[in-house]
């Protein structure tokens, strides 16, 4: 009785994830629709937030812009890239507070690495990445002395201040009438100037903001 061979299984080569050089990303960031963010070696994509999102940094941008006139600060949103060295990645936050001047890598004013104070809002799908990785990576930042969270669908503010002996302290605000004290800055805030025109009640479809890895 004769027996038959199995055909050979032909193994499919696996799809090799593509890194790349920060000069390669900063290229390729040059010539993108979309802005996307570098992970030591990954590129990450970013799409949109929402209406909610983008009034709340409008309107904290309006008052610590006018807060802050005369004096040795200057302010940045999200399209200024930061670089982390000891990480090696390029972020866009939604708002950057520098004391001074700005220190641009290599001469490279798209870029800055000295941030005292970094804002962010947050969002369904980077909510655990803003309160997790890229806090971790903030942290590495010399300069970098304040964090603020803020929920953009409810009245909820974050604030992490580095204190003595380089410990981090949480206050959180969650009521209308609340006032943002920062740490870092002389500057105060009622949450309801933060929160001028939002509707919470408003139910966006909001994009998957930093999940996608960049593949050629």
């Amino acid at each position: 009785m004769q027996t038959q061979e199995k055909p050979a299984i032909e193994k499919l080569p696996q799809t090799e994830k593509r890194y790349y050089t920060p000069e390669e990303y900063l290229a390729l960031e040059e010539t993108a629709i979309d802005k996307s963010e570098y992970h030591d070696g990954k590129i990450v994509t970013m799409t949109g937030g929402t209406t909610n999102h983008n009034s709340i940094i409008i309107n904290l941008i309006a008052n610590l812009k006018f807060g802050l006139r005369g004096k040795d600060y200057r302010l940045f949103t999200s399209d200024v890239r930061l670089w982390i060295p000891l990480t090696r990645r390029y972020v866009y936050p939604d708002i950057m507070v520098i004391q001074g001047e700005p220190i641009y890598p290599e001469n490279n004013s798209t870029v800055v690495t000295n941030p005292l104070m970094i804002i962010e809002v947050l969002s369904n799908s980077t909510k655990d990445y803003d309160r997790g990785g890229k806090f971790l990576a903030y942290r590495s930042i010399p300069e970098f002395k304040e964090y603020i969270l803020i929920d953009q669908y409810s009245y909820h503010i974050e604030q992490f201040a580095k204190i003595y002996n380089g410990k981090w302290v949480l206050t959180e605000y969650d009521l209308e009438d609340s006032i943002l004290t920062l740490e870092s800055v002389e500057f105060q805030i009622p949450l309801r100037d933060i929160y001028e025109g939002i509707n919470f009640e408003v139910k966006e479809e909001e994009g998957n903001r930093v999940i996608t890895e960049f593949q050629e």
